[in-house]
């Protein structure tokens, strides 16, 4: 895990650094995609995540759900195109399982790519992505602590 302004961020996730959702692969070839440790900082406490429903088209670019705290509200946008094959039953619940846990508990959902190939060059990892989302915060001038 690396800390970047304060913000966690674990070295094996691709990034999209500007939409702060992250995304693992899994050994079956579906991924699951949260929100980053930045994004739920950003919010602040969130009170409210709604994903789209399962079965629905994922869409790169375009929202799969929203997430809502006392102070905004924002779509959670899609990395990849694809098919929702699950979502977080926890967010119903207890949606600020995303604060405390961005990238366990409390991931957003999980999709079958279309084409992992074509949407992954997007993405970075690795020191790559860490780099590119140090980068992002500097720009943009976000902590997280």
């Amino acid at each position: 895990m690396s800390e970047v302004r304060g913000c966690n961020l674990p070295d094996d996730l691709y990034y999209w650094p500007q939409k702060h959702v992250w995304v693992a692969p899994l050994d079956d070839g579906t991924v699951v995609v949260g929100v980053t440790d930045v994004a739920q900082h950003l919010a602040h406490a969130i009170i409210s995540a709604l994903p789209k429903r399962i079965g629905r088209p994922a869409k790169k670019g375009r929202s799969l759900g929203t997430i809502e705290s006392g102070k905004w509200v924002g779509p959670v946008t899609a990395p990849v195109s694809g098919e929702i094959l699950e979502t977080n039953p926890l967010l119903g619940t207890d949606p600020g399982v995303i604060n405390r846990d961005p990238y366990g508990e409390g991931w957003f959902m999980k999709i079958m790519p279309e084409d992992w190939d074509g949407d992954s060059a997007d993405l970075v990892t690795g020191s790559e992505g860490i780099g590119a989302y140090h980068a992002f915060l500097d720009e943009e001038g976000i902590e997280c602590g």
